[in-house]
């Protein structure tokens, strides 16, 4: 059996009436079971995760691709999450039965579809990448929908697939593989919008942090606070609880406490398993000591 988790992050996270649309057209593939979708009002932005076989998450895809088309244009879409597209950006991510390298041939099939079909400009990102300046999705998005048009007529920047022009209301699209990562937000106590920004500049990989952390700060103007928004792509290596600490004292230095956490979508059990470990300190820990695990296996 082969099994292929997908997690589509679309433009949209406000009309309850077009998420639940979208939501319907992944349902109801064959092939696929949609396991969680968790919407944003202030970053305007949805994600879906589902799984399935190679072919049902291909059909998934495009019922998507189908109907945010009809439904987001971005010219009117406002909101805090960076986005170049309305499908923004689509990863498959190999859980059972299925290489990475499976995965990659289905990122370029489907992107090869997805712009055949639509006329969109598909963009290959990590693993199905092969190029080494658009292996980020940072870089990819780097002047989101409205800088779209021009980024794409500099050298370099022609698409993997598609036309040489954005899509007029659905820009572009990124398609990958990678391995599981965990969205993962800490929301601070304040409203000050550069504090949050000092700690996501400190904790990510880029200027100098965490190997495995990406991260913004944003404000959440609908609850009066600010967010540090994070990608944790190896919880192994950069656990949550070691970033959790970080964002914890480096607030503290400018009189900042945390008021909460959140993690969107779905989340490896092992990484929770690590979390409990840490602060309970339990010593010798198992997963097999969780009564749930104990009683899945034979």
């Amino acid at each position: 059996m082969s099994l292929i988790e997908c997690i589509p992050n679309v433009s949209e996270g406000r009309r309850a009436d077009t998420i639940a649309s979208m939501a319907e057209a992944i349902r109801a593939t064959p092939g696929v079971r949609l396991l969680d979708h968790s919407s944003d009002q202030s970053h305007n932005r949805t994600v879906f995760t589902f799984a399935g076989d190679t072919a049902g998450v291909e059909r998934a895809v495009l019922a998507l691709f189908e109907r945010a088309i009809a439904d987001i244009d971005l010219r009117t879409h406002k909101g805090e999450h960076p986005r170049l597209g309305a499908v923004d950006v689509v990863p498959f991510v190999p859980i059972e039965g299925v290489t990475m390298a499976e995965c990659v041939d289905l990122a370029r099939k489907v992107g090869a579809a997805v712009a055949d079909r639509f006329r969109i400009p598909i963009y290959l990102y990590e693993e199905a990448s092969d190029n080494p300046l658009r292996k980020n999705l940072e870089d990819i998005r780097r002047g989101e929908f409205e800088g779209l048009a021009a980024k794409m007529s500099t050298e370099g920047w022609a698409p993997d697939f598609g036309p040489s022009a954005p899509h007029p209301t659905a820009g572009a699209s990124v398609i990958g593989a990678r391995m599981a990562l965990i969205a993962y937000n800490i929301n601070l106590a304040t409203d000050r919008l550069d504090v949050a920004k000092k700690i996501a500049a400190a904790i990510r990989q880029s200027s100098g942090g965490y190997r495995y952390v990406k991260a913004a700060g944003f404000r959440l103007e609908n609850r009066g606070v600010v967010q540090v928004s994070m990608n944790l792509t190896n919880y192994e290596k950069t656990p949550i609880f070691r970033v959790f600490e970080t964002v914890k004292r480096e607030a503290a230095r400018y009189g900042v406490s945390i008021l909460e956490s959140e993690i969107v979508g779905l989340v490896p059990s092992a990484a929770l398993n690590a979390a409990a470990e840490f602060y309970l300190q339990i010593e010798g820990f198992k997963p097999g000591q969780v009564l749930e695990n104990k009683l899945r296996r034979p």
